[in-house]
């Protein structure tokens, strides 16, 4: 009988213990697999090479904190059965199943309005069937249906496993010390007041170095204005591909793509959910490399800048580009260029963050008098108040002239 309690050795965090023969089952299933296919950055590799972990990755990486998290709470006295210890792990574990490739970018593009936690839960029932209904409580703390709200907390708010791994992990591979958030400090915090997660009041200090972490790595990392670039051209790329689709050009891709290239929009049916669960990175990355020379020219100027890495310009502005601006530089691409098109290759990207929102699911903190008290109420927060408020960058991207 194969042994399933094994250890992964994890760059990030060390030794990762898999403490239930349920959970191996359900990393060694085809639709976890895939997601060593599925990066957990998108194109992001172009500004930070290190920058190739994937989903996988950050999937067992999550799981191991939601273990740290729940062991510590039950040090600290909460009572947690096995059965909801192996349910959140479960549930975190699976909590990306259902990204498409390169993560975010395209989900919209190919299933509609399927954003990829709804395709996560689709595919999570589909393995719950598999398993005799062995995930009916992780599908429950998942959606938030479970009785006992800390669990879809740890799994989901504005202080989760998820956002401690993905921070760590993307600090450490692309090289950016100002997301190394300090995990096991944050975990070791953390609390359980009337079945809602709090913090100990003496961690607040922490948790606001989270919150600058997560910022900084915003406007450093995930919107810095050529990873924003980049992003967006995937989304164009495909855009521009469904549109000549559908205008009669026939365009080279692997099966799996063509299928979604010609697919009208509608609600997912089985071939839709099969099919998805086919795609990867790699199906893009081919399609871009062959249509570099397809006989579109702002399809093949896409693809070339993508695979070539040689990207358009781009200017970054706290204030919306004016049209007359915009209009201008479209001018200037079809003169200097000879071109014609410069219109479909002139574009003003927006991205906005609100760092801490005191409104949805606040942080809140456990006061040694056992009262609870909002994290921007604390009398002890430097930050708290200093990062609720929504900040926005505008990036005008044109090609070089």
């Amino acid at each position: 009988m194969q042994n399933k309690l094994k250890i992964i050795n994890d760059p990030v965090h060390g030794f990762i213990k898999i403490p239930h023969a349920i959970l191996f089952d359900v990393i060694e299933h085809p639709y976890f697999q895939r997601l060593r296919r599925i990066s957990q950055t998108g194109l992001l590799n172009l500004i930070f090479p290190g920058a190739t972990h994937t989903r996988f990755h950050h999937a067992l990486g999550a799981m191991h904190l939601m273990f740290t998290a729940l062991e510590t709470l039950k040090h600290k006295g909460v009572q947690i059965s096995e059965g909801e210890e192996k349910s959140a792990m479960l549930a975190i574990l699976l909590h990306d199943i259902g990204h498409g490739p390169f993560s975010h970018a395209l989900e919209n593009m190919l299933m509609d309005d399927w954003h990829h936690e709804k395709l996560s839960l689709l595919l999570m029932s589909r393995i719950n069937a598999e398993f005799d209904g062995e995930l009916e409580m992780a599908m429950e703390m998942f959606q938030g249906k479970y009785h006992r709200g800390f669990f879809n907390q740890l799994i989901t708010s504005q202080l989760d496993v998820d956002r401690l791994d993905y921070l760590k992990r993307d600090s450490f591979f692309t090289g950016v010390a100002e997301g190394n958030v300090n995990t096991q400090r944050i975990i070791s915090m953390m609390n359980v007041c009337e079945d809602e997660l709090v913090i100990d009041a003496k961690g607040v200090y922490s948790i606001e170095n989270f919150l600058t972490a997560r910022m900084f790595m915003y406007w450093q990392v995930y919107y810095h204005k050529t990873s924003a670039l980049a992003e967006f051209l995937l989304v164009k790329i495909l855009e521009r591909a469904k549109q000549l689709v559908s205008s009669g050009t026939d365009l080279p891709a692997g099966e799996n793509l063509q299928y979604f290239l010609y697919r009208e929009k509608s609600a997912a049916t089985e071939e839709d959910v099969f099919r998805f669960t086919q795609m990867d990175d790699n199906d893009i990355i081919q399609a871009m490399k062959l249509w570099q020379s397809a006989e579109d020219p702002v399809l093949s100027y896409w693809c070339q800048c993508v695979i070539r890495r040689q990207l358009p310009k781009t200017i970054i502005s706290s204030q919306p580009f004016t049209e007359e601006f915009i209009q201008g530089k479209i001018k200037e691409v079809n003169e200097k260029l000879g071109i014609h098109h410069a219109v479909d290759l002139v574009y003003q990207i927006k991205r906005s963050l609100l760092p801490y929102d005191t409104q949805k699911q606040p942080i809140n903190l456990l006061q040694k008098s056992g009262s609870v008290l909002r994290l921007d109420e604390s009398e002890d927060q430097l930050l708290s108040g200093l990062i609720a408020h929504k900040t926005t960058r505008y990036i005008l991207t044109y090609p070089r002239i």
